[in-house]
């Protein structure tokens, strides 16, 4: 009758050589990397700085465009230019935006990229256009 060693008896006399030490820690090591980079949410230097300028320009936009459709709403022509807006086609609004100014703050010679998109379609699907007062100056008073 042969004797055969238990698994965990042949795991306790298991010595392995450097060789697989080596091809075991680099395999190790790529696999944490490949898992990290496609599923772990890892980034390099260069992706970050894209994400963090993408993030920036799209804030930009938004708070543009939340101002343009202040400005918009506040002209004295409102109603009338919200009914062209509306009946202009979708790739004309944007244009419209930019051409009447409503993108283009103090000094800044362009309008801010993308706002003008997010104006028209934010103004596009209002069932109203909102009331505006204007805000008066706060009166300066003494003591």
């Amino acid at each position: 009758m042969s004797h055969t060693a238990s698994l965990s008896q042949r795991w306790a006399e298991y010595r392995p050589t450097k060789t697989a030490w080596f091809w075991s820690g680099a395999a190790i090591a790529v696999g944490t990397m490949v898992i990290g980079f496609t599923v772990g949410g890892w980034t390099t230097g260069g992706t970050a700085q894209e994400m963090a300028e993408d993030a920036a320009r799209d804030a930009r936009a938004q708070l543009a465009s939340a101002i343009c459709v202040h400005r918009f709403s506040a002209a004295p022509d409102a109603s009338a230019k919200w009914a062209e807006l509306k009946d202009a086609s979708s790739y004309e609004r944007d244009n419209m935006i930019e051409d009447a100014g409503w993108t283009t703050f103090a000094a800044m010679e362009e309008a801010v990229p993308g706002a003008a998109d997010m104006c028209a379609d934010e103004l596009v699907a209002m069932e109203s256009l909102p009331t505006t007062r204007a805000i008066a100056a706060p009166v300066a008073t003494d003591g």
